[in-house]
């Protein structure tokens, strides 16, 4: 999280940008912006009062996998999964 600082007297703030639509994150987008729209998606059914009591726990269920989804991405880019890169050693049975 950045710092909070005093702003120079030309300078504007960021324009926020609009997330994508799942179309558009779909056509144009990249897996994670899919997955991102995706969530947003379903997080607005899951908190609408008018989705039906049965499709609840499916929405909630699947709103974990996808931010799961979006957290592994998110690792990936940091750095902090590197488990495709394992490679196994040679069997060693007297170590047994």
């Amino acid at each position: 999280m950045a710092a909070l600082r005093a702003v120079g007297k030309d300078e504007k703030p960021p324009v926020p940008v609009r997330p994508k639509t799942v179309t558009e994150a779909a056509s144009e987008g990249t897996v994670r912006e899919l997955l991102v729209a995706m969530r947003d998606r379903v997080a607005t059914a899951v908190q609408d009062p008018n989705t039906a009591a049965r499709d609840l726990a499916a929405l909630t269920r699947r709103l974990r996998e996808i931010s799961r989804d979006i957290e592994a991405i998110d690792a990936k880019d940091a750095g902090e999964a590197d488990s495709a890169d394992v490679t196994d050693e040679a069997f060693d049975a007297a170590a047994i």
